[in-house]
């Protein structure tokens, strides 16, 4: 498919779109379920069947697809399994909001054509997500794609569920669950978003027994009176001082007539309120727990609508719960039993979908008995078995999983995995069954009912990693893929997801389902604020990535996924990164135009650096050997060692056998050193240095690192440095030989630079990958630049050293042109001067390459410091520059222009100094706009400083 050209400027979304139909078309992202190769497997995080592609999804899939196009790079059979969640609430919520637009409720239809109704959505609406994720480039095996509600995955919830049960694993009990009354549903605790709130903490008297009012009795602080007509004791610390005297052991529930007992608990905390606690064992889980431990009744006095039941009296029975809430606090008010009454911002719970304020509630669910299963989960990663990265992580793990609470796992809607039990209407049989009965099987009756509530849609993700290939059949995916490498997440789903797939892999493998789990960061705004849209800084990825293209998207989230630091971002910061896109894509073109002469001249070496990367096989061992079935291609250097090993089809085409380090091998390289210079040595060292960070970067889950290091290389290495002193041979200013060393080191280099580069950048990567003659089909076929074998020769740190000192010294007179407003074009004099003999080799070595990349008309060598008049001065190690100004600047002009750019920083700084020093500013002024003003008193400090610096230096010249 190779074009041999590149379009001045580069445009993603067309080239994106074509390029993804192509992978797509070729089958590169399909996995073999056996295999030669190393298998390599990741399962991907299931996205919400109802979700869209958001920060948090698309730097999760960009990690994920980082690590699984590298990892092919390396010729691994890679899995990466794709699919979606049913999300049981989520889904029922959007479904019954468009029955609603149409004037029909859930009830209406009935269960049966109500499910009807979410798989039709489904198949029409479902998808959404799935085609975001390919916008941004994610290589999932695509034609595997799973839903947890598929047969295969809703057969192997059956299966986990029954052997749990029949193990005794799994009970139905009642339990304090967060209740939503309007989805009127359990929900998860991770289904429940906190918010702030202004509220209100309310001190009532409870009298004693045998009083009579006043006074007398103990004063609980609650949030929630109106939960206080469930109330069936009052707590304190034995261990009070304020209540060791205290003889009295019952109080009357204020508003009722009944008489409640003081119990004594270690739980209550002392610190809070006035150390006397209501219970209320119906609706609070810490308060079910103590009245667990001390035998109390459970009233429920809110029910499943958030309405007020009989047990809370005539007076307020019927009514909604706050509105509960105002009359109570009137009537204990009117009865002088409010002591006082303290505003307090509170933390309440709502419904993740429709935003309806949780109630805690008493309830009949389904729990899995998680301890057992839990220590099971927390000792693999104690024993190193999985890892989680960053290690800090872990601790949380086990603080939950050595804490852990039994696991509620039934929910009130209709969309999701019905519980498999039945229950027989003549002798109240239970029945937990994979298949559905028809009878019961214990008196025959044929009229049985199955449950009407669904599993919490985290059970069947907790079974994804082996659920997915095929489990409990034992599948030849399952046998090459499980257990998987890595688990790539966020943190807020490190208990509800990871540590419940650890349990249930652990329990029905018999291994873990995951060796690393990488915890992602959060993706918050610039100035590291979490993003909602009621602060108006969500960014949308699908408009970033019209605007700048998923490449420089993607890898502005790599550059800052730095372990264990939120990444910060914002549209500047993938502007910059396009940037990046747009550099390289301009390297290319140039080294093109130079590939391209190579054919139209007829150089005779055109072969040197276009032999196929990915399709030839250099036989660098045995040059003399001549396998079965193999064909060799000269690459125009003469000699065996350009001999060329490729394997012949029968249709006498040429497969692709082996994608080595590029076309221009070492041996290649190698028989052309003579006419290399220490410029190309060094690129070639660079490359492989480059390469070796990127695959560290990569493999030790430090992304960040890999990103800057292929970065650096890229922008300022490759095209900085080296471009700009190719040019020369480039331009056959050195001779032919030189041309041909050069244009081919170029080759190999670029080439390399497209492989590390492209698990970040898929898209312009296999782009200029195409274009360029020398090789042929997708770069997902090639191989990742070896720098641990053949390519290690290309190692020099004493060349890398060398050519530091020398870029330093351009450096430094580049610095002093630009510091002295010195016009780019000008050509100076400098002079070199320094006693060292190692640097006056370097020196007068790569004295052309200096003059060329400084813009010098001479460069002078000297052992003797002796100063020239009129001159900018540097220092670099031993050496020591000196620039002459003489005719190159006015120093009147000079020295008018920095007085008055002095002037105007002065005035700038005096402004913003003032912004600084008005404490008006800094108390009302947000922290991110301050701390904006600092960054600008510094900048225009620094930059006082210089302006100041340079005017001292011409004054001195001048004189």
């Amino acid at each position: 498919m190779s074009s041999e050209s590149l379009e001045k400027g580069y445009e993603p979304s067309g080239i994106e779109e074509k390029w993804y139909r192509y992978w797509l078309e070729k089958g590169f992202f399909a996995a073999q379920d056996k295999s030669d190769q190393k298998a390599f497997s990741i399962v991907i995080p299931p996205p919400n069947v109802t979700g869209v592609l958001h920060m948090g999804h698309a730097l999760n899939i960009t990690i994920q697809d980082i690590m699984c196009r590298y990892r092919r790079l390396c010729g691994d059979n890679v899995l990466w399994m794709p699919g979606t969640d049913h999300a049981g609430i989520a889904t029922q919520n959007v479904v019954e909001k468009n029955l609603a637009n149409q004037g029909i409720t859930r009830d209406q239809l009935g269960r049966e054509k109500f499910v009807e109704a979410v798989w039709k959505w489904r198949e029409e609406s479902g998808g959404a997500i799935i085609n975001q994720l390919k916008r941004l480039g994610a290589s999932c095996d695509w034609d595997r794609e799973r839903f947890t509600m598929d047969q295969g995955l809703s057969d192997a919830v059956r299966k986990v569920f029954v052997r749990l049960y029949r193990d005794g694993l799994i009970y139905q009990g009642q339990y304090i669950i967060n209740w939503c009354p309007r989805c009127r549903t359990a929900l998860a605790d991770l289904e429940v978003d906190h918010e702030e709130h202004d509220s209100f903490l309310y001190y009532i008297r409870y009298p004693f027994e045998g009083s009579s009012g006043g006074k007398e009795g103990l004063v609980v602080a609650t949030t929630r009176p109106e939960t206080m007509f469930g109330d069936t004791a009052v707590a304190i610390n034995p261990d009070d001082e304020r209540y060791k005297s205290l003889t009295e052991t019952k109080v009357r529930l204020p508003l009722t007539d009944r008489i409640i007992p003081v119990i004594k608990d270690g739980y209550v905390d002392t610190a809070f309120g006035t150390g006397a606690l209501k219970v209320t064992p119906a609706h609070d889980p810490n308060d079910f727990n103590l009245g667990e431990t001390h035998g109390l009744e459970r009233i429920k006095v809110i029910d499943d609508d958030g309405i007020m039941t009989e047990q809370a009296g005539e007076k307020f029975k019927g009514l909604d719960r706050f509105e509960c809430r105002k009359k109570a606090v009137k009537e204990l008010e009117d009865l002088g039993l409010i002591v006082k009454t303290e505003p307090l911002k509170n933390s309440v719970g709502h419904c993740y979908r429709c935003k309806t304020v949780v109630e805690p509630s008493l309830s009949k669910q389904w729990f899995v008995k998680a301890g057992p299963l839990a220590k099971v989960a927390a000792d693999a990663v104690r024993d190193g078995k999985t890892r989680i990265i960053p290690a800090n992580w872990a601790k949380t793990y086990f603080d939950w999983l050595d804490n852990i609470q039994d696991w509620c796992i039934s929910r009130q809607i209709w969309w999701g995995h019905r519980i498999p039990v039945w229950k027989c209407l003549e002798c109240d049989q239970i029945m937990v069954e994979e298949v559905d009965p028809d009878k019961c099987s214990l008196c025959g009756s044929s009229d049985i009912v199955q449950e009407s509530d669904v599993l919490d849609t985290w059970f069947s993700s907790a079974l994804w990693p082996f659920s997915t290939m095929g489990w409990p059949e034992d599948t030849e995916l399952l046998k090459t893929f499980y257990p998987t490498n890595v688990l790539v997440t966020g943190f807020d789903i490190l208990f509800f997801w990871v540590a419940r797939m650890m349990m249930m892999g652990t329990r029905f493998m018999g291994e873990i389902p995951f060796k690393d789990v990488y915890i992602h960061a959060l993706v918050r705004d610039e100035h590291g604020k979490k993003m909602s849209k009621s602060k108006g800084n969500v960014i949308d990825p699908l408009k970033v990535i019209d605007e700048y293209g998923a490449d420089a998207f993607r890898f502005t989230l790599a550059v800052f996924a730095a372990q264990g630091r939120d990444v910060r971002m914002s549209q500047e910061r993938v502007e910059g990164y396009r940037h990046f896109v747009n550099k390289l894509w301009n390297a290319a073109r140039f080294a093109m135009i130079h590939f391209k002469d190579d054919k139209e001249n007829g150089d005779g070496h055109e072969n040197a650096s276009s032999l196929p990367a990915n399709e030839m096989n250099l036989k660098c061992q045995d040059q003399d050997a001549t396998p079965g079935g193999q064909i060799y291609k000269s690459d125009g250097c003469g000699g065996e060692a350009d001999k060329i090993a490729v394997s012949q089809e029968p249709d006498g085409g040429i497969n692709k056998t082996d994608s080595g380090n590029c076309c221009c091998s070492a041996d290649c390289i190698a028989s052309m050193e003579s006419s290399c210079s220490i410029t190309e040595k060094w690129i070639l060292s660079r490359s492989c240095a480059t390469a070796a960070a990127v695959r560290a970067g990569i493999e030790n889950y430090r992304f960040n690192e890999a990103a800057g290091a292929i970065y650096q290389f890229i922008w300022h290495e490759f095209c900085d440095w080296y471009l700009e002193a190719a040019k020369p041979a480039l331009y056959e200013k050195e001779g032919r030989a030189r041309r041909i060393a050069v244009k081919t080191v170029l080759g190999k280099v670029l080439k390399d630079i497209l492989l590390m580069l492209h698990p970040f950048m898929p898209f312009v990567t296999e782009e200029i990958w195409n274009a360029l003659p020398m090789v042929t089909g997708s770069i997902m076929e090639a191989r990742y630049p070896d720098c641990n074998i053949t390519g290690q020769r290309f190692r020099n740190t004493d060349i890398e050293q060398q050519m530091s000192f020398v870029f330093d010294l351009v450096s430094s007179v580049r610095n002093i042109r630009g510091e002295m407003n010195i016009q780019p074009a000008m050509q100076l004099n400098v002079t070199f001067c320094t006693e060292d003999g190692e640097e006056q080799r370097l020196i007068r070595e790569n004295s052309g390459l200096v003059k060329n990349l400084a813009r010098l008309e001479s460069l002078y060598l000297s052992e003797t410091d002796s100063v020239p008049p009129s001159c900018a001065t540097a220092v670099v190690k031993a050496t020591t520059i000196y620039v002459s100004l003489k005719g190159v600047i006015d120093f009147e002009k000079e020295e008018q222009r920095l007085e008055k750019e002095i002037g105007k920083v002065t005035k700038e700084l005096i402004s913003v100094s003032k912004r600084l020093s008005n404490e008006s500013f800094l108390d009302k002024a947000p922290d991110d706009v301050v701390e904006k003003v600092k960054e600008q008193q510094q900048m225009l400090q620094e930059k006082s400083d210089t302006l100041k610096s340079n005017l001292e230096r011409i004054k001195k010249m001048k004189a």
